[in-house]
């Protein structure tokens, strides 16, 4: 019997890394070459893109489109993992006249980023996730975005 090829769209839970969903599914399906088209860190909730067979041929193609984000937002406090999960560390006034969508829109278009040390970008082979974990202080990457 012919395996077949194609995309399926999850929505993967927070808690749970990329890989581990895609893992979930060669099992569940039987399925040998698996992958997917763009990773969600492990505290992200969102569509994950798996990719089936001949549609891994996809994945740059996918990885290159535009995508749109939906976000919820509290103003005022910071946290050592830049989400509701980490430690607050600081706590600002917020002026009521502030405008939450001038602040949303200066994040649109390309500009360099500083990755969160809780994220799944790899440094020297291992998750920056894993690292911050542990408690190490590492130099965090900077890409375009």
């Amino acid at each position: 019997m012919k395996t077949k090829s194609g995309i399926i769209l999850i929505n993967k839970e927070k808690g749970i890394s990329s890989f581990q969903e895609i893992q979930r599914v060669r099992r569940k399906l039987n399925i040998k070459k698996i992958g997917h088209a763009g990773t969600l860190d492990p505290l992200a909730t969102g569509l994950l893109v798996v990719l089936i067979n001949s549609a891994t041929k996809l994945s740059d193609y996918l990885l290159n489109l535009d995508k749109e984000y939906l976000v919820e937002v509290i103003v005022g406090i910071g946290t050592n993992s830049y989400d509701l999960d980490g430690e607050i560390i600081s706590k600002k006034e917020v002026k009521e006249e502030l405008n939450i969508d001038d602040i949303l829109n200066s994040f649109l278009g390309e500009y360099m980023q500083e990755a969160p040390i809780f994220s799944a970008i790899s440094q020297d082979g291992e998750k920056l996730y894993k690292k911050a974990r542990r408690g190490e202080d590492v130099e965090l990457p900077q890409r375009l975005v």
